[in-house]
């Protein structure tokens, strides 16, 4: 689910061109093998779908305006996820508010596009991120990778916190979490562990220790979310006590499943090294259990 401006500007695009949208520049394509939107406030992907169906990613109607961060569809978290362990800083780190460049946008060798950004301006004094985006007919990849460039160890937290589309919040299952440890941030970081599949019937917010792929089920169509260089899952719905960039009529039309680096699998990065943190979506065909 997108805002209408956006499926406007879809509509009226053939192939890829660059436009406006809520004072954000866009990059939007619209070609045989589907569709993609990508801010380069953010480095921010707003919208992917394959030709033919729905978009796997939900965007707010309302957004916020620069230079605050705008909600839904992918976000980087960088260098941070949640509050700087300092105190100082903004939530979710520095790359969401940001300004991204778009240094090529390739052939994907599976018929889609391939897409590379970098921040326009250095946003950390020893560590330089940079993003690739791989789509095409049958999937969707994200690999947010992060340069060591300085000269003593450097701690990174992270997350690609995505905001999956949905018919019904309340009508979803996400499968792959049994009998991973959580900790519940809705109850001051208590720890527990998640018993079979785990539905949504209000405000969540947990951390999982997993790195298993996951197969979120709408009751429409299942996604595959795999991932590489995390160790955990969070799992994020506001519930009733919606940010006020969220709609109430949009209340149930999302779901944040995020591949992150947190409190749990920090990132200890030394001088010269890198990570790479990534998640690859797909269809999953088998029944639903």
């Amino acid at each position: 689910m997108i805002p209408d401006a956006l499926s406007e500007l879809l509509s009226a695009t053939q192939g890829q061109r660059d436009a406006t949208w809520q004072g954000r520049s866009l990059l939007v394509i619209n070609d045989d093998w589907g569709q993609l939107v990508l801010s380069r406030h953010g480095g921010h992907l707003l919208h992917y779908a394959p030709a033919g169906e729905r978009g796997w990613l939900w965007t707010t109607s309302t957004p916020k305006a620069p230079p605050e961060a705008l909600r839904g569809g992918v976000p980087l978290c960088w260098p941070w996820f949640g509050e700087p362990e300092d105190g100082k800083g903004q939530m979710h780190g520095l790359a969401r508010t940001a300004n991204w460049r778009i240094d090529a946008v390739d052939e994907d060798v599976e018929g889609g596009v391939e897409i590379h950004l970098s921040p326009e301006a250095r946003l950390h004094d020893t560590l330089a991120p940079r993003l690739v985006i791989h789509a095409n007919a049958q999937r969707l990849a994200m690999e947010l990778v992060t340069e060591h460039i300085g000269e003593t160890p450097v701690r990174l937290t992270q997350a690609l916190h995505a905001y999956f589309a949905v018919p019904d919040t309340h009508q979803c299952r996400i499968e792959g979490l049994g009998g991973a440890r959580y900790l519940d941030k809705l109850a001051d970081y208590a720890e527990a562990e998640q018993t079979g599949v785990l539905g949504i019937r209000g405000a969540l917010d947990r951390i999982h220790h997993s790195s298993r792929p996951l197969v979120l089920d709408d009751g429409h169509r299942r996604l595959r979310i795999a991932k590489q260089g995390s160790d955990s899952t969070v799992v994020w719905h506001p519930g009733d006590k919606l940010p006020g960039d969220i709609p109430e009529r949009e209340r149930l039309n999302f779901i944040c499943i995020e591949p992150a680096c947190t409190r749990l699998d920090p990132v200890w990065l030394a001088p010269g090294a890198q990570h790479v943190l990534s998640m690859h979506i797909s269809p999953e065909t088998s029944a639903r259990e």
